[in-house]
């Protein structure tokens, strides 16, 4: 019995190594900190270097310093424009309140409050269009990916087609994506109006290939005895799909799925900026067809968001990536 207890305390491992494995944890995670820290330092004293070296004719470029103090100025822009909304709904409740008293059949009405939309107001519509073209080609391209990765002639047959199409510019997408829309489309919603529809298409139609071809690729790299023991136990084809297909090929639709997001959240800016729908491209084509003193530093503000939402959106898929998928060693990168 002693030897069995003595050959288990030398499997276990002992307190100094988880001690000694924390501490090395700890320590790497500090310095990725520090190096990370250090990185953008280094940028933001290059950047106001070089900002105060270039003049435009708008001014001089913007550095650190006046970006953030357009960061404070479109703060108090948007909580001036809500206190606005918020007085503006008072005064309709209040006028509505005075007729009803008069007139209790009176048919009171609120109505929408139309004013200017700020920046948090168009990062709020850019997310919302980017988030809604992406579900259409998300829920296009994995079925296709994966019968084309089952199936080899459907795949012949439609690669030339993926080939002609995945490098076409959003802005050749753009006039006819507007054109069939403004003939097609048809509705007084007040979230799906017909700029919303065309810019969500046209992110559609170009962020939808990086998931279809990496699908495609998932799913003819499912190991070979994986499916050998599909056919021998002769699964059904949705479980074939379901337990055998798709838990493999996980991993490669997500990587598609992430480039697709990332590729979708550069076209909208530029499909918002061309076609002047509302959103963050319209916000910088407005600031800078107004060519005030400031307009620089709210076009770098707009495009740090940019640059930090588009950060966000791919953690946030490797987090689902990791909910979702078997291998639980993906690394947040």
């Amino acid at each position: 019995m002693e030897a069995i207890l003595n050959k288990i305390r030398l499997t276990l491992p002992s307190a100094n190594s988880f001690d000694f494995a924390s501490g090395s944890a700890i320590t790497k995670m500090f310095r990725s900190w520090i190096l990370a820290g250090t990185g953008i330092l280094v940028f933001l004293f290059m950047w106001h270097v070089a900002a105060s070296n270039i003049n435009t004719s708008l001014g001089q470029f913007p550095g650190p310093t006046q970006v953030w103090e357009q960061v404070g100025s479109l703060k108090a822009d948007y909580q001036r424009e809500k206190q606005r909304e918020r007085d503006f709904m008072v005064r309709q409740q209040e006028r509505n309140a005075e007729r009803l008293a008069v007139d209790p059949d009176y048919d009171a009405r609120i109505r929408p409050y139309t004013g200017r939309p700020t920046f948090v107001d168009q990062v709020q519509t850019s997310l919302l269009t980017v988030g809604f073209g992406f579900f259409i080609a998300t829920i296009i391209a994995i079925p296709l990916g994966i019968i084309c990765g089952l199936n080899s002639s459907i795949y012949s047959a439609i690669n030339p087609l993926i080939q002609v199409f995945k490098p076409v510019s959003p802005l050749a997408w753009l006039p006819l994506v507007t054109m069939v829309v403004s003939a097609l489309y048809v509705s007084d919603s007040e979230v799906f109006t017909k700029a919303f529809v065309t810019s969500a298409i046209t992110v559609s139609l170009c962020s939808l290939w990086p998931t279809l071809i990496n699908t495609t690729v998932g799913v003819t790299s499912v190991d070979k005895d994986l499916i050998n023991v599909s056919r021998v136990i002769q699964l059904p084809a949705h479980l074939h799909v379901t337990k055998i297909v798709l838990p493999s090929a996980v991993p490669m639709i997500f990587t598609g799925m992430r480039m697709s997001l990332a590729t979708g959240w550069m076209v909208l800016i530029a499909a918002e900026m061309l076609a002047q729908n509302p959103g963050l491209g319209k916000f910088i084509w407005d600031e800078f067809q107004n060519g005030s003193s400031d307009s620089l530093g709210r076009i770098m503000v707009a495009v740090i968001a940019i640059g930090l939402i588009g950060f966000a959106l791919d953690k946030i898929m490797l987090l689902i990536q990791r909910k979702v998928s078997w291998d639980k060693t993906a690394v947040l990168r």
